[in-house]
């Protein structure tokens, strides 16, 4: 049966590589991109749902896939360190947490849904450049688990997926011989290994995953 999805961040890298993945199996699906809302903006956020259920008819699953990483080092100016941390959290955090309230109360309505929070390795492994961004995503694995008790009597299953580093434009001038060498694999993961593992979580099979923080770091790092 095709369901509904809607994916943050859908336009290009990992989260490109989700949508198509859901559309291959038949779902239908709202990627959004940074031109489709401010996610920082809760009315927007709400605008954003609203539509999106609209045009899907309904809403089966969300995939929290958008996130800003910005540079923002202990040596960097107090005053770029604040805007730094405040344009992140208000997108990778609050604006998940917001996507995620909204779609939830129109899945609790309906009694079943999935929602599939991409985090990172750097939330576990640390992000010395970038480490608004590690708190960030580890306080999106947080929440994912924290959803995944409350929102489970109502039939609905959260769980989050933690990459690595991905082979994305985003991240490609990163991506050098001594990060590939990191994963024993000698490789960085391809967006695809991403989406399929947002796939099988978002699935009915793998309902007793929620409250799951999949590694897919190539054995990169391990905890």
């Amino acid at each position: 049966m095709s369901r509904g999805v809607l994916v943050t961040g859908g336009a290009r890298g990992i989260g490109l590589a989700i949508a198509g993945t859901f559309r291959a199996e038949g779902d239908k699906v709202v990627a959004l991109s940074s031109a489709d809302g401010d996610l920082s903006d809760p009315a927007e956020v709400s605008r954003i749902v609203g539509e999106a259920v609209e045009t899907l008819g309904a809403i089966d699953v969300l995939v929290n896939n958008a996130a800003v990483i910005l540079a923002s080092p202990v040596t960097s100016s107090y005053e770029d360190w604040q805007q730094v941390w405040q344009r992140t959290l208000a997108v990778n955090v609050f604006g998940a947490a917001n996507m995620s309230f909204c779609v939830a109360q129109h899945m609790i309505s309906r009694g079943s849904g999935r929602i599939i929070n991409v985090g990172s390795r750097g939330a576990f492994r640390g992000e010395p450049d970038h480490p608004a961004y590690g708190a960030s995503k580890a306080a999106l694995h947080s929440l994912g688990q924290s959803l995944a008790i409350s929102l489970a009597p109502h039939g609905i299953a959260v769980a989050s997926v933690a990459p690595g580093f991905v082979e994305t434009e985003r991240v490609a001038d990163a991506i050098t011989d001594e990060v590939r060498a990191q994963s024993p694999f000698g490789r960085v993961a391809e967006p695809e290994e991403i989406a399929a593992a947002v796939r099988y979580l978002a699935s009915p099979e793998a309902v007793w995953a929620s409250g799951a923080v999949l590694d897919l770091n190539g054995a990169s790092y391990l905890r």
